[in-house]
């Protein structure tokens, strides 16, 4: 199981690395109060665009690892020994330290829905770690490196196609593996405190750079935390009757419920509004190096979300360009465009293998466009089909974004129109303050209009609004300290309280977090990591191992192979329905025929026929058996020529290994 001790050294160790890179870059780009704030982004995403495709000349290993790591640091100290940038070296205010502070604590609660709850009779998780489940990304990375084959199916053998999905969030925690010798399950724990700290962070120098004061840290905290208007809507209606107006919750949501499912979207959202502000510095004062580091944050968003930082980024990129242009001196208009055509370039470079591997995923697919055109759905069987998707257009305005945001929704929007509109904002606050604005109305907009279509779940309108989120809190923030500073008491009470209407949904998820998803399978579960240390031992590294793809199906809210995905770090012949359908380009009936095959075998009903295809078609080197498993008792590898028994521990395990090379 993860330990929480390793998880904390893995998190610290990499907040260090990456905030000393990226204060030596955003010392020369930021103001003095975003030098330090934007550091973690900054850094983490400069380092882990430039990063990958040297790794993939030169080898994933710890060797390599450490050695770039090392000079990352030397040329980071170098730099920051030099002489301060204009911007740095002025005055402003800055980030307290206990708003530092605050950060950290509250980036435990996502990182903390991660780790295994230790209770009575065994171990039980919380509902985040269904997302997790992308661990068997990291451990494939560490151990085979990159760029990673698929760990999920191995129709195709050892030869299959490398994996097709935006994983550098999780290159990012395969480093730590291999770095700092923590597990897999680990150093994604320490990843997702990395990222709730650097948005909450980056978030907090936004407020005080805007505001001028440094009280607006502290705002972010409240508002970062609220949650959705759903519990208490829930107690005079009752739930079902709420579900029948307003269609039940999903992963449409804010920023602490996202931060501990989706960690890798935000980190893509927080380089959204690292690059979109970047591209507002460019337009101030371009240079070579601007262009270069946007690029990097930029493809960095990409490759770690092509839904947050592909689909929301690229529009909202245009729309912002082409706003500076229209607002800056003829003269300064074609400098600012060269740079940004080299921008692009180079991060269509970067981002290249990515975009390669969705467009031939999406080809191989077929079933059309992986984005189609259709309105968020959002009331319910109480109106009639037709007007209900007539009234779905203004109510996802009017009703669900007030419903899921109460607190940053209506404040951040009023407090970003009422700056934008001061007399005495400076240029350059003006520029900004645009800039952000229209990123954050795009991905709104996105949510609204766009639809994924490549999973059961529209996970592009759910993590589009993203950015919007990370807008809205600052100026939420920014708004709330300003109307303090002007005793503007009927404003302060209204953002107030709008925080207090978020804090029942907050409680609810930092309560399911920490308690966890409490299930009947805790005692099995709990006995997984010696199974899959045993099959380890009979496994190589790059070899595939089977198992039932509905092993201890109740430990997460919704079945999916959990153990296998945090415990094995082995590949899978087939890890299961969910997993194909999000990592694999099998059309929709091949997937299916291949999960009622798996499902059929493990459940003792399979043929000879079958297993034979788990040691040819899908590489299946070695096969467990359980206790739980149909094929227990009814048990088709036994009787097979193509495997032979290696280890059994009676009614705990049977592990089989292929006999043919």
């Amino acid at each position: 199981m993860a330990s929480t001790l390793n998880a904390a050294l893995g998190a610290v160790a990499a907040m260090l690395f990456w905030t000393c890179l990226g204060a030596s870059i955003t010392r020369r780009l930021a103001p003095r109060s975003l030098v330090l704030p934007m550091a973690p982004v900054v850094g983490w995403a400069a380092h882990s665009a430039a990063a990958l495709p040297i790794f993939r000349v030169v080898g994933f290993s710890q060797p390599s690892v450490l050695i770039t790591a090392a000079l990352s640091v030397i040329a980071s100290a170098l730099v920051l020994r030099a002489r301060p940038s204009p911007d740095e070296a002025g005055s402003g205010a800055t980030v307290p330290a206990w708003a530092y502070a605050a950060a950290a604590l509250l980036a435990t609660l996502p990182a903390i829905a991660l780790l295994p709850k230790h209770v009575a009779d065994g171990v039980i998780l919380a509902g985040p770690i269904f997302d997790h489940s992308k661990v068997a990304i990291i451990d494939e990375m560490a151990r085979l490196g990159v760029p990673p084959g698929n760990p999920f199916l191995g129709e195709g053998g050892e030869g299959a196609a490398r994996l097709v999905y935006y994983y550098l969030w999780h290159f990012g925690a395969a480093e730590l593996v291999l770095a700092l010798g923590v597990s897999g399950w680990e150093a994604d724990v320490a990843m997702t405190w990395v990222t709730a700290f650097s948005s909450l962070a980056m978030m907090m120098g936004f407020a005080v750079w805007f505001s001028a004061r440094r009280s607006a840290a502290l705002w972010i905290v409240p508002f970062a935390v609220a949650g959705s208007l759903r519990p208490l809507l829930s107690l005079p209606w009752g739930a079902e009757k709420l579900e029948s107006v307003l269609l039940p919750g999903t992963g449409f949501a804010g920023w602490l419920f996202q931060a501990a499912w989706v960690p890798q979207h935000v980190m893509s959202a927080s380089c959204a509004v690292a690059a979109i502000f970047l591209m507002s510095r460019l337009a101030h004062r371009p240079s070579i190096f601007s262009a270069v580091v946007l690029a990097l944050v930029a493809a960095a968003g990409f490759e770690s979300s092509t839904w947050v930082g592909g689909v929301t980024f690229a529009p909202a990129a245009l729309a912002v360009g082409a706003a500076l242009v229209l607002l800056m001196a003829p003269t300064e208009r074609l400098p600012f465009l060269g740079h940004l055509v080299i921008a692009a370039i180079l991060a269509v470079c970067l981002a290249a293998p990515f975009l390669h591997d969705q467009f031939v995923a999406t080809a191989i697919r077929g079933g059309g466009t992986p984005v189609v055109v259709e309105p968020y759905r959002v009331l319910g069987d109480f109106f009639p089909e037709r007007l209900r998707r007539i009234l779905d257009l203004p109510a996802f305005w009017l009703v669900l974004l007030v419903v899921e945001f109460p607190a940053i929704y209506l404040t951040g929007t009023v407090a970003w129109a009422t700056f934008l509109a001061a007399p005495d904002l400076d240029r350059e606050r003006r520029l900004d303050t645009l800039a952000l604005g229209l990123l954050a109305a795009t991905g709104l907009a996105v949510s609204w209009l766009l639809v994924s279509t490549l999973g059961d779940n529209n996970d592009l309108g759910w993590r589009a609004v993203l950015p919007a989120i990370l807008v809205l809190t600052v100026f939420s923030a920014v708004g709330l300290a300003r109307w303090i500073a002007a005793r503007a008491w009927i404003a302060v009470a209204a953002a107030v309280g709008a925080i207090c209407l978020g804090l029942p949904g907050a409680i609810e998820i930092v309560r399911g977090n920490i308690a966890g998803h409490d299930q009947p399978e805790a005692k099995a579960f709990a006995q997984t990591p010696d199974l899959w240390a045993a099959v380890r031992r009979h496994a190589a590294p790059q070899e595939r191992v089977g198992n039932n793809p509905l092993s201890l199906r109740g430990v997460t809210p919704w079945p999916i192979d959990i153990s296998w995905a945090l415990l094995s770090d082995r590949r899978s012949c087939y890890a299961g329905r969910e997993f194909a359908l999000v990592f694999t380009a099998l059309p929709a009936a091949r997937r299916a025929a291949i999960d009622a095959q798996f499902n059929r075998l493990f459940a003792g009903e399979g043929s000879a026929d079958d297993v034979r295809d788990l040691a040819t078609r899908y590489g299946c080197r070695v096969v467990v058996v359980t206790p739980a498993d149909g094929a227990w008792s009814r048990d088709p590898f036994a009787s097979s020529p193509l495997y032979r028994l290696v280890e059994a521990i009676p009614e705990r395990w049977r592990i089989y290994r292929a006999t043919a090379p």
